[in-house]
Formats: structure tokens, sequence, C-alpha cells
């Protein structure tokens, strides 16, 4: 018996030995200096759990308020097995994104690499200038100002008047099938009535499984979000190989995005089938699942606050009553980029809902050279992830920054914003549809104040885990008004 007790415990010791010692190293990585503060959290589970947990607050995130409360800006953590670094220092992240290509570079969390390939969309300078150009050529100002506004509207003036016909609309996911059958409609001529594939239904809520582990596992948030996007990669890639084959004489008009993109085929080595097709898709879910959140996000506090509702609506109407003014033949009704540009109030309405949308949890970038921040070292191979809602609810540069209120955009600076107000990112990566968003929400907010009313049915609180979104929904009912 003894000797079976003395060789359990001759394996066991040394087992427990390496145990401690490999939970030491997890918690101490090596370092050159001296490491921010911070926990790393449980061996390879790291502080994920904590990141994960559902807060009822448009607040910053408890994970990040409360490290930031004990650390400071600049801590350390891991999240999904990944040795990452928070920052919620407006002169340190403004420092970061002008370092792209120098000390960091593009990175995803390995849910979203894996689900959009970061090895094509993580792309060098060149491929980055490229497709930053291509989203611009066809979402960018001139565009919008000689063909998409109208587009737009008429397509939001559709939209509406279906919902009008419904006793009540989920109003995100709702929003959300509206932007993308715009946007792929525009970009791929992708028409879904005369479709039996759902890419909408397949990409709502997308984001949710992308700040999971990725394991790919039944049941798991991230194994569902692979089986969706494997589907809608498939349609995706029937499209790019359909007008791959159908040759010169295929299209008489080529105009959409994909056909610039089969015709820069013969140029651009990188551009492969494969490549095209993800760059689609990932374009195609940055294109509605922000924008959408945002939209319901105003409509919650506009819902809420009355007099700035009335405030809003009064702005469109007199857009309306000018153009009646002006007597312009058959443009009575339709708005132009000058109508656009004179939505002051709305411009705000928008900014302001933007900054408390915060709805993508961070920004990230990988170190390719170790950074000296503040007396620290982020070393070679970590992660930086930058917290926009640190920077956007800071109430040192948003006085009262939880409450909803439109008007502070009126006294504030670009300068003052420079640094903390990221709702379409930052430095040279700083969203080539920002515009494109904007004129969206504008439009959107025009034609549902001046032709319907609303109310709440029931949902509508908000809730982050740790992306925006609402507690049982936010479902509204829609009514025409009467003429």
């Amino acid at each position: 018996m003894e000797m079976m007790v003395r060789s359990v415990w001759l394996f066991v010791f040394p087992l427990l030995v390496i145990s401690i010692r490999w939970i030491y190293r997890w918690r101490n990585p090596k370092c050159k200096g001296t490491l921010p503060p911070g926990s790393m959290g449980l061996p390879l589970l790291g502080e994920t759990l904590s990141l994960l947990v559902t807060a009822k607050s448009i607040d910053i995130h408890p994970f990040f308020k409360e490290r930031m409360s004990r650390y400071g800006p600049l801590f350390k953590t891991s999240v999904a097995g990944r040795s990452i670094v928070i920052s919620a220092d407006p002169d340190f992240n403004s420092f970061l994104f002008q370092q792209e290509g120098k000390l960091v570079e593009v990175w995803y969390m390995d849910s979203f690499a894996k689900l959009l390939r970061q090895d094509t969309t993580a792309a060098s300078g060149y491929v980055h200038k490229y497709l930053r150009h291509l989203v611009l050529n066809h979402f960018g100002v001139e565009t919008l100002k000689h063909r998409l506004l109208p587009q737009l509207e008429c397509a939001i003036n559709q939209r509406l008047q279906e919902w009008a016909k419904q006793p009540e609309v989920q109003l995100k996911d709702q929003t959300a099938a509206m932007i993308f059958e715009f946007t792929a409609k525009h970009m791929l001529s992708y028409e879904p009535e005369k479709s039996s594939d759902t890419i909408a239904l397949n990409l709502s809520n997308f984001l949710e499984g992308l700040m999971a582990f990725p394991l790919r596992v039944p049941g798991t948030a991230f194994y569902r979000c692979k089986k969706r996007q494997q589907k809608v990669i498939q349609v995706i890639s029937k499209l790019v190989e359909e007008r791959m084959n159908s040759g010169e004489g295929g299209r008489i008009n080529k105009t959409d995005f994909l056909d610039q993109i089969v015709e820069d085929m013969r140029t651009e080595s990188f551009l492969t089938k494969e490549f095209a097709t993800h760059v689609l898709f990932g374009i195609l879910l940055a294109s509605f699942e922000t924008v959408s959140s945002t939209i319901a996000l105003a409509i919650k506090y506009l819902s809420d606050h009355p007099s700035l509702l009335q405030q809003l609506t009064e702005e469109h109407e007199q857009i309306l009553n000018k153009k009646r003014r002006d007597c312009n033949p058959g443009l009575e009704d339709g708005l132009e980029w000058e109508d656009y540009k004179s939505m002051h109030f709305t411009h705000n309405v928008i900014n302001e809902s933007l900054r408390l949308a915060n709805v993508a949890p961070g920004i990230l970038r990988r170190v390719i050279k170790d950074i000296h921040v503040n007396g620290y070292i982020i070393p070679q191979g970590w992660a930086i992830m930058v917290v926009p809602a640190a920077l956007q609810l800071n109430p040192e540069a948003f006085e009262d920054p939880l409450t909803f209120n439109p008007s502070r955009w009126k006294n504030i600076g670009s300068n003052a914003t420079a640094k903390n107000f990221m709702a379409f990112g930052g430095g040279n990566r700083t969203c080539a549809g920002a515009e494109f968003s904007k004129v969206l929400m504008a439009i959107f907010l025009h034609v549902l104040v001046t032709k319907y009313r609303w109310k709440k049915v029931k949902g509508g609180d908000v809730v982050r885990a740790p992306t925006l979104g609402f507690a049982n929904g936010f479902t509204i009912s829609v009514l025409e008004k009467e003429a």
C-alpha cells in the first residue's frame, strides 16, 4: 500500500510543479520591461467570461469600466486565449492610429478572423487603398449626390409603407434587412425577392458570434455564426462565379460593385474569386449591422423625448415647405444634397446616437514592434484594443455622457472630438462608408417623421454583451400620418 501511495505521489508531484509553473508563466508573461497593470485571468480562458456578461445599461460595459477604475486607462488582460492591452487613453489611441505599418497592423479576434479570413481582409497598404477607393467610388459623396440619395429615399419609402401595413415590426432586424437589401442590390445587383437564398436572415445579429471563442462545437455561438456565414458565402461565391463567366457581353450596363471587381481581376493579381467573395461578405456585413442598431437607438431616444422628436419633425417639415414654395417641378417630395446638408439638428441627433451606441466594442491592432508608453512596454505579438465607449462616454469629454442630448453637438468643435469620437474608426482606416451611413440615417429619419408616427409595443431596453442590443428586442407599430 505504501509503495502504491509513493508511486502515485511520484507521478502527481512533477505534474503539480509543472502546472504551478505554467499558471505562473500565464499570469506573468515574459516582457523586456514592465507590462501595463492588469490580470491575465484563468489559463486559456483568461477574462473572457467577464467580457461576455450582459450589462443592462447604455454605459461602458462593466468589464472595461471596473478595470479602468482599478488600473487606469491602459491595462492588460487575456480574452479568448489572446494577450491584449486595453486602451482608453485618447492620446495613446491617436498615436496608435498613426503607427499602422510601423508599430502595429490591423488585426481581428480569432473568431472574426476565421469568419472573414484575416489573411485576406487584413490586407496590405496597396490592397487597402484599392478597396477604399472602390468603396468611395460606389458609396462616396459624389455617388450619393448624383445617384444614391434618391434611390435611398425611394427604398426607404417603400419599406416604411410595408411596415405601416403590419401590426408591428421588430425595428432593429427589419431596419437591418432594409439596409442589406439596398446595399446588396447596389453592390451585386442582388434581388432577394427573386432569390430563395435569405442572406439577410443569415446575417441578422451576426456580431453576437464574433465575441465568442472560435470553437466549432454544435450549440456554441461561434458554430451557429460559422454555419450562417457558410450559407452566405455560398450565395455570394455563386454570384461572383456567374459574373466572371458572363464574359464581355454578359451584362449590358456594367455599373455595380461586383462588375468593377470582376473587371479588375484581369490586372490585379490579389483579386481572386475567394478574395472577392470574402471582401464582399465583409462589406455587406459592415454596411448594415452597426447602422441598424444606431437607427433603433435613435428611435428609442426620440420616443422617450417628445420635445426632441418635435424639434426634429419641424426641421424636416421646414425642408418640405421650402421645396413646395420653390415649386420645382417633380422635386417637391424628393430630397436633394442641399436638403441633406441643411439638416443641422438631424446631424446632431445622428452624432449623438452614434456616440451612445458604440456598437463595435473595440478596434483592434496587433503589435509588430515593442511599444513604449507611459513607462510600460506592450510586447510584439500582443494585441491592443481601443475601446470607443470609454472615450465617447467619458464625462471629461462629454458632460453628462449617458444623457441623450443632440444639442451638445452645436458647440463641440472638431478638435474636441478628434480623439474622443470614433464612431467610424480612426486613422487611415476610418470607414469609407461613413458618409453613406449618415445619409442613410438622415433620410430614414426624414421619411419617418414627415410621413409616419409610431409607438413602442414592447422592448427597447438597452443591453451590452458587449455589443449593443435590446432586451426582448424593440418592437414598434408604424402608422401613416393623416394628410
